[in-house]
């Protein structure tokens, strides 16, 4: 004879909690959506404030790696305190700047995408298997041409993301009140 294990269902309580910690994210992500589509510039600047409080972040970490990391190479070190000593003046001049820090984060994003096409590229033309060819060429190709337009037109990128994220953002937060588990029933 085999028992067989039937999985229990969330217990009633965890349940109505996910519920509502669905619902709650659902109405702010809507809440978060519509207002970056009333008023994108404060939008914007919130945005670049919190790109440079990450800055900050980053290089603080960096530079405690670099002096902390004692069994880590001399050369290592000193690279990571380089690197943290200029993420994390970035991360102040973004504060101050927050414009800057949008255009900063654009062209971020721009040569991300260009090193990310470049290597799609050349994984579709060594025969990468992972894809077909033509795919990863095409979408290498599409990727460096995103990248190239972000570098060259970094508020028009930054307004489109600003858009498209809010409406993508206020669609899935809709689609989420709309998939929701069933509430458990409440004892009486």
């Amino acid at each position: 004879m085999t028992n067989i294990v039937v999985p229990q269902s969330f217990p009633d309580q965890l349940r109505n909690a996910v519920r509502a910690g669905l619902i709650a994210s659902a109405v702010i992500g809507i809440i978060i959506g519509i207002v970056a589509l009333i008023w994108p510039e404060p939008t914007l600047v919130v945005v670049a404030v919190l790109f440079g409080i990450t800055l900050i972040f980053t290089g603080i970490y960096r530079l405690t790696m670099a002096f902390s990391a004692k069994l880590l190479p001399t050369g290592i070190r000193v690279f990571l305190g380089l690197m943290g000593a200029i993420i994390l003046i970035a991360g102040i001049v973004c504060l101050f700047n927050p414009g800057d820090s949008l255009v900063l984060l654009a062209i971020l994003i721009g040569v991300g995408w260009i090193f990310q096409g470049i290597q799609e590229v050349a994984a579709g033309l060594a025969g990468a298997h992972y894809a077909p060819k033509w795919f990863l060429i095409g979408s290498g190709a599409f990727s460096i041409i995103a990248g190239i337009i972000v570098l060259f037109l970094p508020g028009a990128a930054i307004a489109t993301f600003l858009i498209v994220g809010a409406i993508l953002l206020v669609v899935v937060s809709v689609i989420t009140l709309f998939t929701l588990p069933r509430a458990a029933a409440v004892p009486q």
